[in-house]
């Protein structure tokens, strides 16, 4: 079995030094949708060096190398086809605001994996702290198609009863044609999102937006409304990728409010409202 889980799990954490600088900050931004319009305070937060506010998912892409699934496939115990392989989660805790630069240390291991009977689901944690303590926690769930069946632990749940009512605010963002070969420069160069040819040996009829990408706007989204612009206030960000975006398609962004978190979905607007994120929530202060 190409995922040999017991050497996978009992790998010691890999360590990496990581920096970032307010241009990579800056190219995050634009690569999850800020800057529109160009012009709009709201936005020059986010684009602008002088007055910059760093939204706490740029922690998925921060220092540039590998990022959760590409990462997780260069570990102990794991060799696997790139092409078998999807992102289906993410989760994020922010333990104080992120600075616009920086250095780090991050520390990821492989926390568990699950047997899904047709596939393999992985679980990849990463800590990092810099010279005054943590700076956030994040957990990729890593789907990889074809490696289940072995007669593991199917692990827990993810999927949650879907938010009652009306949401509070429903609102709509394109995603432009070029947003994954923007998004790609932060560091995730998977050719998924970019080479057709790849993208149709996953099973897809082009390429893909990256799921931390639609996390980023669904983020982004929420900070800019409900939480009124104050990227401070974010303290945890949770998210299962329940389908594809397709660069060039619109996503719908529903919101509900709640004590202290908000929920969220998002679908595809123009394939009949597809799932796209589902079990979404972010609690804030």
């Amino acid at each position: 079995m190409p995922i040999d889980a017991a050497k996978a799990l009992a790998a010691p954490p890999r360590t990496a030094d990581i920096s970032w600088t307010p241009e990579d900050v800056l190219l995050y931004h634009l690569g999850i949708g800020a800057g529109r319009p160009a012009t709009d305070p709201r936005e020059l937060r986010y684009t602008l060096e002088s007055r910059l506010h760093v939204l706490p998912s740029f922690a998925t892409v921060a220092g540039g190398g590998p990022p959760g699934v590409t990462g997780a496939l260069s570990l102990p115990g794991i060799d696997v086809d790139l092409a078998r392989v999807l992102h289906a989660g993410q989760s994020l805790t922010v333990h104080r605001p992120l600075p616009a630069e920086g250095t780090a240390t991050t520390t990821a291991r492989i926390t568990a994996v699950y047997d899904k009977g047709d596939a393999a689901v992985l679980v990849m944690r990463t800590e990092a702290a810099d010279a005054d303590g943590p700076l956030w926690t994040d957990e990729a769930r890593i789907h990889v198609r074809g490696e289940g069946g072995w007669g593991g632990d199917r692990g827990p749940s993810v999927r949650h009863e879907p938010p009652a009512g009306e949401p509070d605010l429903t609102l709509e963002r394109t995603v432009r044609e070029d947003q994954a070969l923007l998004h790609r420069l932060s560091g995730d160069w998977n050719p998924l999102h970019a080479d057709p040819g790849f993208a149709a040996r996953a099973g897809f009829e082009r390429p893909v937006l990256h799921g931390l990408c639609t996390y980023g706007m669904t983020l982004k989204a929420v900070v800019d409304t409900l939480l009124g612009g104050d990227v401070t206030r974010v303290r945890s960000c949770a998210a299962r990728f329940a389908g594809v975006v397709y660069p060039g398609e619109t996503l719908r962004i529903r919101m509900w409010r709640g004590d202290g978190a908000v929920r969220v979905t998002v679908g595809a607007v123009e394939r009949g409202d597809a799932p796209v994120l589902a079990d979404t929530t972010v609690e804030h202060d």
